[in-house]
């Protein structure tokens, strides 16, 4: 048969069985009705956006409202003129709080933006700096200490259904009072494992205003491996020491030092107002301000959280208020002007 004429046959015979194969069994294949698909799909869009904004307008949502980050220190018996509270105050702050509606988020969901909170309440930040063991101390079973600060936020949130028990810790070097590395990995593990927040506050609590960039960085980067070398997870923010700002304010949000680098979503004061949605133009990464929290005397008389939380509840309309959708970012349509590009796409307008 010559040299390909078996081999040829045999290919040509099973080319022409597959042929006539694919031949005998393709059918024409029925496309969708395109134009008709989306009309659909658009319309059911057009439904669903339409019974967010009546939804949202129920319950006079305003995610473009003020949100108060609220700043503490040491919680306890009989303190000192100054920041810090006694574990009485802090809880009746607490109960006020989930009274008024009030729903905790930690520092990193406020200023990435992820405030999934139910319709009609309202988002508070929760933040405790210099790392007090104070604020948390575990028992032999890893139960918190009961007049601790983190102990009282998860007694006030267990008689209160939907007040989230989280915080955000800012941490120096004096780890919640715990000297060996162990111990101190005990308790960060088990804030990180129970919801809770770990911010950067320096290495040393240290002030930065007129430090020379090399310090400033130096002091930022000591806190980040503080923290890192413990549960190796990067902090999202940090809150400035004294709520003074170095030189130039954006070396407190990104920089590096010997090789590690950092890039902060947030940077927080000390004072003096509530905080802005992070869905506005008037969000400013570098300088978040916080509230400390006071009753009203002196200074505080406006400018601490009794006085605040006051001025919202009679101010609502300036007040965060949920639309209960985490993708969506509700308000009054005439706020329309004050939306940050960044999350033009996900407002709803109503």
């Amino acid at each position: 048969m010559g040299r390909f004429g078996a081999a040829g046959l045999a290919v040509v015979s099973l080319s022409a069985v597959t042929l006539s194969a694919c031949g005998s069994s393709a059918k024409p294949v029925k496309q969708a009705d395109a134009p008709a698909a989306k009309q659909h799909r658009v319309a059911a869009e057009a439904s669903l956006r339409k019974s967010e904004m009546e939804a949202a307008a129920r319950v006079k949502a305003n995610e473009l409202g003020q949100i108060p980050v609220i700043m503490y220190h040491r919680i306890v018996k009989n303190p000192p003129p100054g920041d810090d509270r006694s574990p009485q105050q802090f809880r009746e702050e607490l109960e006020r709080l989930a009274a008024e509606d009030y729903v905790p988020i930690t520092a990193a969901e406020y200023v990435t933006g992820k405030i999934d909170i139910p319709a009609g309440k309202h988002p508070v930040v929760l933040t405790f700096d210099d790392s007090s063991p104070s604020q948390v101390s575990l028992d032999g079973m890893g139960k918190p200490l009961p007049d601790t600060a983190v102990g009282i936020l998860m007694d006030v949130a267990a008689k209160h259904p939907g007040f989230r028990p989280v915080a955000t810790f800012y941490v120096i070097k004096d780890m919640f009072g715990k000297a060996r590395q162990e111990e101190q990995v005990q308790v960060l593990e088990w804030l990180k494992d129970n919801g809770f927040d770990i911010g950067n506050h320096t290495h040393d609590h240290l002030n930065l205003l007129g430090k020379s960039k090399e310090e400033v960085e130096n002091q930022i980067v000591g806190g980040q491996n503080l923290i890192t070398s413990l549960i190796k997870t990067p902090p999202v923010t940090l809150a400035l020491p004294y709520g003074n700002q170095p030189s130039k304010k954006e070396w407190a949000l990104h920089g590096s030092y010997k090789g590690v680098s950092y890039n902060y979503r947030g940077v927080f004061l000390a004072g003096y107002t509530p905080a802005p949605s992070p869905y506005t133009k008037d969000f400013d990464p570098v300088g978040i301000p916080r509230i400390r929290s006071k009753e009203k005397v002196g200074d505080c008389v406006k400018f601490c959280s009794m006085a605040w939380l006051d001025w919202l509840k009679a101010n609502p309309n300036d007040r965060y208020t949920s639309d209960g959708y985490a993708n969506t970012v509700a308000f009054p349509k005439f706020k329309a002007p004050f939306v940050a590009a960044s999350f033009k796409a996900r407002a709803l307008p109503y």
